[in-house]
């Protein structure tokens, strides 16, 4: 697979740039041609995911497709930094012995059957989205405590539990994102359907609309991951004795534990006053980060810094700088009026409208991977087209934005990247799960959304 990954991965820009059509900007088919590159190396695994991203930010360079503070933008965007900051905090959680501790209290309190701990994690990180606006906060926040289980269980890497258990957050995260008004990309998303698509965009409304698809996704991707990855113990050895030992064996809070737990603690109360204070979620991560490496709190030592792997934040920025390059060159302007222009004359009909849109905004995903990019290009040409067309811009809006949760590759969101930095599971099983809960979410939207959404005004 790896072999001819690579090879596609140098055959695909030539044929990409032989058949891009003349009528795009200059640099448009060099610029579509190196993203090609990156596009199937991700897909296949051809290179590691941040030197493919570094290869395609130089070629950009180096090739004068766009200038360097363009070929290297992603890096000086915020969503890099907050990776690098989300993954000291899940770091120093580890080292201290908090997320061994965390672990034990949540077992003590929802049970020591592998199968309602699951759960138990899954409906935690959907009622966290209500109060942390951040899908990789709180990834790494739910890490912290999947840590502590995975390593109760006496499991690591590789193991049914270790790949479930991350492979399920991982994957659900940006969803739920996208079912409430609660990130950046449905903030975005709100914010040009107002804008564009000239119609009021209510929280609550939006919250209303997809609470059934909550309680489906919730219940299938629970249910999914005990079918595709059997646990190979039902559940913690020693059971509600042993729960109750380890806890007595911990002793006291440890000086680094109150330490850290004092860091997230004023880390997750900033995130969820984030409306009040207006300080943004990288912002506040950053300064966590760093805030464990003075010397008054003691948490790292320069010796932390040496053993930290890196390439997640190489990763997402040179991910961020394809999706700017590409819209900075104007070479989606084709892609997307493709889409939309396929896709135009189903959308008069209620059923297939939430097909057609569901699988046009998946696809196009892949295309362009980070999210926030996908939204800023792509909804306002559908929203005017919507407006040409005399369709309900809100309920079209919505169905996008809802597509941009379902994600197969690591290199399509942030929130996948931090996930699949802690080495639990490998590309081939986020493609199957990611597929399956792609499927599982368009069939909800084909049953529910043309019956249930008339009824709350949409």
């Amino acid at each position: 697979m790896q072999r001819a990954g690579r090879a596609l991965a140098v055959v695909a820009p030539f044929l990409v740039y032989a058949l891009t059509p003349g009528d795009l900007s200059e640099h448009a088919p060099l610029a579509l041609a190196i993203a090609s590159f990156a596009i199937v190396s991700w897909m296949t695994h051809a290179l590691d995911h941040a030197i493919t991203g570094l290869i395609a930010c130089y070629l950009f360079w180096a090739l004068r497709v766009v200038p360097f503070h363009t070929a290297f933008g992603g890096f000086g965007t915020p969503t890099p930094w907050l990776v690098f900051a989300t993954l000291l905090y899940g770091t120093m959680a580890t080292k201290s012995g908090l997320a061994r501790r965390i672990a034990y209290m949540v077992m003590r309190a929802v049970g020591h059957s592998y199968s309602r701990l699951l759960l138990g994690l899954l409906v935690s990180d959907f009622l966290l989205t209500l109060l942390v606006p951040s899908g990789i906060a709180r990834v790494v926040l739910m890490a912290v405590v999947a840590l502590g289980l995975i390593e109760a269980f006496g499991m690591g890497p590789g193991s049914n539990i270790g790949r479930g258990i991350f492979v399920l957050l991982s994957c659900t995260t940006p969803i739920f994102d996208k079912m409430m008004i609660a990130g950046a990309a449905s903030f975005t998303a709100r914010e040009l359907i107002e804008k564009v698509g000239q119609v009021e965009v209510l929280w609550s409304q939006w919250l209303v609309a997809f609470l059934p698809f909550d309680l489906i996704l919730i219940f299938a991707a629970w249910r999914l991951t005990l079918w595709l990855y059997p646990p190979e113990r039902e559940a913690l050895p020693g059971g509600a004795e042993f729960l109750e030992e380890e806890r007595r064996r911990m002793g006291s809070w440890t000086t680094l534990e109150k330490s850290t737990a004092l860091l997230g603690a004023v880390a997750v109360g900033l995130w969820v006053t984030e409306a009040f204070h207006g300080i943004p979620a990288p912002l506040i991560g950053m300064g966590v980060g760093l805030a464990a490496a003075l010397p008054i709190l003691g948490v790292f030592k320069g010796s932390d810094f040496k053993k930290f792997d890196f390439l997640p934040v190489l990763f997402v920025g040179s991910a961020i700088s394809v999706s700017g390059v590409l819209m900075e060159t104007k070479a989606l302007d084709g892609l997307i009026g493709f889409l939309t222009t396929a896709a135009g004359p189903y959308l008069l009909n209620a059923w297939s409208s939430t097909l057609v849109l569901y699988w046009t905004a998946f696809v196009y995903h892949i295309f362009i991977g980070e999210e926030i990019s996908m939204l800023a290009t792509s909804l306002p040409v559908l929203m005017q087209m919507a407006q040409a067309q005399g369709l309900e811009t809100l309920s079209l809006g919505m169905i996008w934005t809802f597509a941009a949760g379902g994600k197969i590759f690591v290199y399509q969101s942030a929130v996948l990247i931090v996930g699949y930095s802690y080495g639990y599971f490998d590309g081939r099983d986020l493609l199957r799960v990611g597929l399956a809960l792609a499927v599982v979410q368009s069939v909800a939207l084909f049953v529910v959304a043309p019956f249930y959404w008339p009824l709350i005004g949409l």
